[in-house]
């Protein structure tokens, strides 16, 4: 990992690796010859920009970002070939270069660009392991911090409190409460609410903090000045089974199919889930997930798992009038011959305040 005024960035090993890897797809993404130029949407950006990135052309892309690119590759000769498009190009765009560029084909390569992303290098997981020590950090501030008396917001200070000094930053930070004897909540809650916790609630977190985009996720709960009540604990003995299972049971190699056979614990013991079971992770990746059989709306994805692909192993047990629930996991690396958790906060019922 170099660094620049202070800016941590990938080698340019790691770049070029990359680099390579597009140009076998579709080279007019990065041109066979000529140098990639990064475009940025707003002036007062670019110069931060330049001192971030590892691309060494960074522009303003204009009023218009479509009429620019067009412009660049007609000047380069590229206007009448085959482009390629990914990322959120709207359709607006896409009519624009078309217009620009009338004898060029535009193809499609999002989907190729994310199956490039699902496995990730050396450099990438290290960075990725610092948002999980990051991450951690999180939920080891909420066990000391949280307590009666706070709103939800107070949490979610807490939680960035814990790695912004650091120079780490928020990817998400799900938090929820409810009474654990009349719950009314079943997963962390994407937006906090002024609500103030009482003994008895218990918190439901997902946390997500990054290190320069490369992230960790850890799923945990929390007793609040109580002991968590027996219908929690048996629904979180439920789902810390399934994430063991599911540990034991995912490599290179492992197939979807095989995890949604897990999956069917929850359903045995009397529940469901409301969110993924199991997805990809960093890097903009978020499919193929896993679900159970019964919560999968229409033909369930079929893929095979592969060494130093990042995914979150999060089992969310939940009662099925969806008042009631847990979620537990966290991210991990998968490996020849099992998976590597990045991830050092207790997986147990955490008790605080």
């Amino acid at each position: 990992m170099a660094e620049n005024a202070g800016v941590p960035r990938f080698s340019k090993e790691e770049f070029a690796r990359r680099h390579a890897a597009a140009r076998e797809i579709i080279l007019l993404l990065f041109p066979a010859e000529g140098e990639p130029v990064l475009w940025v949407n707003y002036a007062n950006h670019v110069a931060d920009a330049r001192r971030v990135s590892i691309v060494d052309d960074v522009r303003w892309g204009g009023d218009d970002l479509a009429e620019t690119a067009a412009t660049e590759l007609n000047q380069r000769g590229l206007g009448s070939r085959r482009i390629g498009i990914g990322g959120p190009a709207t359709h607006s765009y896409w009519m624009t270069l078309q217009g620009l560029c009338s004898h060029a084909e535009l193809v499609d390569v999002q989907r190729i660009l994310t199956e490039q992303r699902l496995v990730k290098s050396e450099e990438e997981i290290d960075w990725a392991r610092i948002g999980a020590e990051l991450s951690d950090l999180a939920i080891n501030a909420l066990a000391r911090e949280a307590r009666p008396g706070l709103s939800e917001h107070d949490l979610a200070a807490i939680v960035q409190a814990a790695y912004y000094h650091l120079g780490g930053r928020t990817h998400i930070h799900y938090v929820g409460t409810t009474p654990m004897d009349a719950p009314s909540l079943c997963v962390p809650a994407q937006v906090q609410s002024s609500r103030r916790l009482a003994a008895g609630d218990v918190i439901l977190t997902e946390l997500s903090a990054m290190h320069h985009g490369y992230w960790g996720q850890v799923l945990r709960c929390f007793a609040v000045g109580a002991e968590p009540t027996a219908k929690y604990l048996r629904m979180h003995e439920v789902a810390v089974s399934v994430f063991d299972r599911i540990i034991g049971t995912l490599c290179d190699g492992t197939t979807s199919a095989q995890l949604v056979e897990v999956a069917e614990d929850i359903h045995r013991a009397g529940y469901t889930i409301c969110d993924d079971l199991v997805h990809m992770a960093v890097g903009g990746v978020y499919a193929p997930y896993v679900r159970t059989r019964r919560t999968t709306k229409g033909k369930p994805a079929t893929f095979t798992y592969r060494e130093n692909m990042l995914v979150v192993i999060q089992p969310n047990v939940v009662s099925e009038d969806q008042r009631m629930g847990v979620q537990v996991g966290e991210l991990v690396r998968v490996t020849k011959t099992g998976v590597e958790r990045l991830h050092r906060a207790p997986l147990e019922f955490i008790r605080c305040g």
